[in-house]
């Protein structure tokens, strides 16, 4: 595993956490790399909840569009059992229940992936019907329209196709029902506002109000969301959210790298569905410590949504604890940027090694189990963790987006 490539090279954006039209998003798999490159990223992640179905035409297609690319999922895990059962962590609809991600997983674990969110799927979509009822009743009482869960729910998701279903699609479902049902402008926030008892703000009025909005229906999904959730949302069983413990020993047997997605006390949400609530700041030095005895061995972030100030603490505590820090900016509005410009200071650096790592990561371990980044047996495991990521980055730098099949000169 020894490389001449230089470690030099021009600042640079990446970004590991974009959805697909698997979970949802407005982008399908091949738009997210087109929207990458045209973007200038430099490397783009494939971000699903509970789905995997869509990494090989991403894959695929940013081989086409000669850009560097990651796979990973996102799934939500329960705390029972652990020192922090019972707590709000990064979740702001209930306690108990976290995000996180697997990261780098390698081609060549995509079935075992998706055999492992089958039933997670299964039980959301059962769950998401049941919230999709419960909405309806909340809105009957209204004089509201209702939705019907196959026609106006799940037709507008990939469930048939591996995708899932996420309470994102019963909002997207009732926000373009309500705009076509009382058109847009001032008749859209009356109605909102007189007919649902919900409250806009003045940013979400104008937003909605506005002639040319070509984001109309994401930014009425984003208040709906905010908004409703908590008058239909029903919680979560451990079928549909395994321990935290035993989803990172799966990830680590697949030699994907479990990673916690840090949320940290927020003012505003930049996707404009979450309220400016506290979350894990308070306890994050009990949480880090224990999700590395869970087995977790990344934290994964989004710059742009947090101080410099949390930042700081979050990068000391992974230093402390041998944490690796992947960043990725969660996509999954067209209103949404695909650029991460923090990215381009120094400081930040680090996470755009971790992007290239992890394309790094994700080709050695499908050629050999034990070039993974944290496999027992690798070569450079007795490194830093740090010294690692930088290798792994240069060798990924230095792998043809076209053509992988340099890695083996790389090997």
């Amino acid at each position: 595993m020894q490389t001449s490539v230089s470690n030099s090279h021009q600042p640079e954006e990446v970004n590991n956490h974009v959805h697909s039209t698997y979970s949802f998003s407005p982008y399908s798999p091949t738009q997210i790399t087109e929207a990458a490159v045209e973007a200038g990223l430099k490397t783009v992640g494939l971000m699903d909840h509970d789905a995997i179905a869509g990494a090989p035409e991403f894959l695929a297609a940013a081989r086409t569009n000669g850009i560097a690319a990651t796979v990973g999922c996102e799934i939500r895990v329960n705390l029972d059992g652990t020192p922090l059962e019972g707590k709000r962590v990064n979740n702001p609809d209930e306690p108990n229940i976290i995000y996180i991600a697997f990261h780098g997983i390698p081609a060549t674990q995509f079935e075992a992936t998706d055999q492992f969110l089958k039933p997670i799927r299964s039980a959301r979509l059962k769950r998401i019907q049941a919230e999709t009822e419960k909405l309806n009743a909340w809105l009957q009482k209204r004089h509201g329209p209702t939705l019907d869960f196959a026609t106006d729910v799940q037709s507008c998701s990939r469930a048939h196709e591996g995708g899932t279903i996420t309470e994102r699609h019963i909002c997207f479902a009732l926000a373009k029902k309500i705009i076509r049902h009382h058109s847009t402008g001032e008749a859209l926030t009356t109605y909102l506002k007189e007919d649902l008892g919900l409250s806009p703000s003045k940013k979400i009025i104008q937003l909605l109000q506005e002639p040319s909005n070509l984001h109309r229906v994401y930014d009425l999904l984003g208040f709906l969301k905010a908004e409703l959730v908590p008058h239909f949302f029903i919680p979560s069983g451990t079928d549909e959210c395994p321990s935290a413990r035993d989803a990172a020993t799966f990830a680590r047997s697949i030699h994907a790298i479990p990673a916690y997605a840090y949320l940290g006390d927020v003012s505003e949400s930049p996707t404009g569905d979450k309220r400016a609530q506290t979350f894990e700041d308070s306890f994050l030095d009990q949480l880090i410590s224990t999700l590395k005895e869970l087995g977790f061995q990344a934290i994964t972030y989004m710059p742009p949504r947090n101080t410099r100030k949390q930042l700081e603490r979050l990068q000391q505590l992974c230093r402390h604890h041998g944490l690796m820090e992947i960043s990725g900016v969660d996509i999954n509005s067209s209103r949404q940027s695909f650029n991460c410009p923090i990215l381009l200071d120094p400081a930040f650096q680090h996470l755009c090694d971790a992007a290239w790592a992890l394309i790094a990561h994700e080709k050695y371990a499908a050629q050999k189990e034990t070039f993974g980044l944290f496999h027992p047996e690798n070569p450079l495991i007795n490194q830093s963790l740090e010294t690692r990521v930088k290798h792994y980055a240069t060798i990924g730098r230095n792998i043809n987006p076209h053509q992988s099949e340099n890695l083996k000169e790389l090997l």
